[in-house]
């Protein structure tokens, strides 16, 4: 079942059943695309177009924010739990690994793609996994979006069946819904934000009790006072738009 929060669509799955729509992609002949709808994101896709109908054509749409599912509750369509982008990655990479597909980390900042790259190769052995830094990602002339194309180059030749981009919300989304259909191997890609610094340890999650009581966005405050902005959205401007204006 598929809900609409601020004109956005969400899936309303457990991270078990996201678990296996991902495994049918997989068992798939064409690339889907999995996006992690968050409130920073439904804040951003009301500014901008392009983005909320990249959203809304996505193959999958995971819950990722307890403020949708506050919305949900609120709207009488509640979702059955949260699904961050970064547990359901790391589901998706040990499919992977049980099945012998490969993978492809591109994207990130300082080298994150290469030490999250090893972090996966340690905890599943035997995985085909390779990685590039994205690069600027912008749009060219012909208004598609681009990224690196040394970058892109290493991904083509690696040739994955798994690609997941790390170039922030709303490009790694636009670039991927422009390109999936020149990557003929791809068959499930999704856009991890900053999941491969979690994975490769430069930053630590929220405690599991604070994820419980909705309260990720004070620790990412405390801890990057720099994305004050974006935390603004997400717990003022989204609850603001919900009780002010109409899905």
């Amino acid at each position: 079942m598929r809900i609409r929060i601020l004109g956005v669509n969400i899936d309303a799955v457990t991270r078990k059943e996201a678990r296996a729509a991902a495994a049918g992609f997989l068992a798939g002949a064409s690339g889907r695309l999995i996006v992690t709808p968050n409130p920073e994101m439904l804040v951003l896709a009301r500014r901008d177009a392009e983005f909320k109908s990249v959203l809304n054509k996505a193959d999958l749409a995971i819950p990722d924010g307890v403020g949708l599912l506050w919305a949900a509750r609120r709207a009488g369509t509640p979702l059955p739990e949260r699904v961050t982008g970064t547990d359901l990655m790391q589901d998706i990479v040990a499919l992977a690994a049980a099945s012998g597909k490969s993978v492809f980390l591109l994207g990130g900042q300082n080298g994150e793609e290469a030490l999250a790259a090893a972090v996966l190769r340690e905890r599943h052995p035997g995985l085909k996994i390779g990685s590039a830094p994205g690069g600027m990602v912008s749009r060219r002339p012909d208004g598609r979006w681009a990224a690196d194309p040394v970058s892109v180059g290493r991904l083509r030749t690696f040739a994955p069946d798994i690609l997941f981009a790390a170039f922030g919300h709303g490009k790694q989304e636009k670039w991927l819904a422009d390109n999936l259909d020149g990557l003929p191997t791809v068959r499930l890609a999704m856009g991890v934000g900053g999941a491969f610094n979690f994975v490769a340890g430069r930053a630590r999650r929220s405690p599991d009790w604070m994820r419980r009581l909705g309260l990720e966005w004070l620790w990412r405050l405390i801890r990057e006072p720099r994305r004050w902005r974006r935390i603004f959205d997400a717990v003022v401007v989204f609850p603001f738009l919900l009780i002010t204006e109409k899905n």
